[in-house]
């Protein structure tokens, strides 16, 4: 059985900076980002909120994971 996992880049939907560099695992979209699997952090945390630097907000810290606000772009 072949590893289903891959590492990805998650941006910005306003100015496309970088935030996290992610292990992926399985099919499907992005609802929630789990820490443990969290390579590089590049997130602005204030309280419970999660933000890029230019201020846009990414998601919520539910604890083990971010609760993310999902775009589909499909």
């Amino acid at each position: 059985m072949a590893d289903r996992s891959r590492n990805i880049i998650i941006r910005c939907d306003a100015c496309k900076q970088k935030i996290f560099k992610y292990k992926k695992v399985g099919r499907g979209h992005i609802l929630r980002c789990y820490k443990s699997r969290i390579i590089e952090d590049n997130a602005v945390y204030q309280d419970d909120k999660v933000l890029c630097s230019c201020g846009n907000e990414i998601g919520v810290d539910k604890g083990r994971f971010i609760k993310m606000n999902v775009i589909y772009n499909v």
